[in-house]
């Protein structure tokens, strides 16, 4: 399944992210607005590549990171009430580059998220979702086979 990818994002977005800092994780309900959600973004290139990463959505600039092979940026945050949270990222390394959508609020997406953790990791041929089916899926933590364009 492709996961989403196109050339340029606009920067027209929607969240409601909040300090690292005294969050309730109350995750016991998978619809209440109050689930904490994680985005991880993971460099898994070859040959000691840097990736640059900037996330952002309307209301947060996350910054520009370079993750050096293994490492990782993440962060959380509480979906807004009205469902409009949205996060996208620019990733790059040598002369590759990809903006895409990484949280949005559909029912696929988030249940791919396992309600909680959603986990994108950059390798050599492509960006992928990490699939995180909850305990009643057949299969569980899978990697997604749809890849970015790069």
């Amino acid at each position: 399944m492709l996961v989403q990818a196109i050339a340029i994002t606009p920067l027209v977005t929607s969240s409601s992210s909040e300090p690292i800092e005294g969050h309730d994780d109350n995750n016991s309900s998978n619809l209440s607005l109050r689930i904490t959600w994680h985005v991880h973004t993971v460099n898994d290139l070859s040959d000691g590549k840097i990736l640059l990463v900037y996330c952002k959505s309307k209301d947060d600039d996350l910054g520009i990171r370079n993750l050096t092979v293994g490492s990782e940026f993440n962060w959380k945050f509480k979906q807004q009430i009205l469902g409009a949270t949205l996060f996208w990222c620019y990733m790059a390394y040598d002369n590759f580059h990809a903006s895409f959508d990484v949280f949005w609020v559909t029912e696929v997406f988030l249940h791919k998220c396992n309600y909680h953790d959603c986990i994108w990791i950059a390798r050599d041929d492509g960006i992928y979702l990490k699939n995180i089916p909850n305990q009643h899926d057949e299969y569980t933590h899978n990697w997604e086979l749809g890849r970015l364009l790069l």
